[in-house]
């Protein structure tokens, strides 16, 4: 949180972030090769697709969430488990507006999201019976930035 004050003109512009709540909005997971997974090396090729999306709640509330599916498949490309999570949160946001904000709920916040995602996911592979699963971090600041550089791109070919 930081405030900025316009000396000589007595006025304040603040900017406020505040994390209003954290939860999981869906949890899914499937284990369409068990019990016979368990039976077999476990060597997976793991897939995770990744989504952000964000709406306005109400006057400066924004819900942003985060969503992962994870694909383990076995050396036959056979699904072993499949996970979708959609981590969600609450932000309270004053003071940001345009560009600004759009880089917090597009990269900021799914970053703040991410690690909470990440042990969900790790906790719901376990309990199903298999090898813990701790994703890399993810450089939510990159990836947002090529996601607007090509809808930028797209946009000059359309016209």
């Amino acid at each position: 949180m930081s405030e900025q004050t316009q000396e000589g003109q007595g006025q304040e512009d603040a900017v406020t972030f505040i994390l209003q709540r954290i939860y999981l909005k869906d949890v899914s997971f499937e284990s369409p090769r068990s019990p016979d997974a368990f039976l077999k090396q476990w060597k997976p090729r793991v897939n995770m697709e990744m989504n952000t999306k964000n709406s306005t709640l109400a006057e400066d509330n924004y819900e942003v969430v985060l969503s992962l599916t994870i694909t383990a498949k076995d050396e036959s490309d056979e699904t072993v488990y499949l996970i979708e999570v959609q981590q969600a949160g609450i932000f309270l946001i004053k003071g940001m507006e345009g560009e600004a904000l759009q880089v917090t709920l597009g990269s900021y916040c799914p970053n703040v999201l991410f690690p909470y995602a990440r042990e969900a996911i790790d906790a719901i592979v376990t309990k199903g019976s298999f090898p813990p699963l701790m994703l890399a971090p993810v450089n939510f600041d990159a990836i947002y930035q090529q996601v607007r550089a090509q809808a930028e791109a797209n946009n000059a070919n359309v016209q």
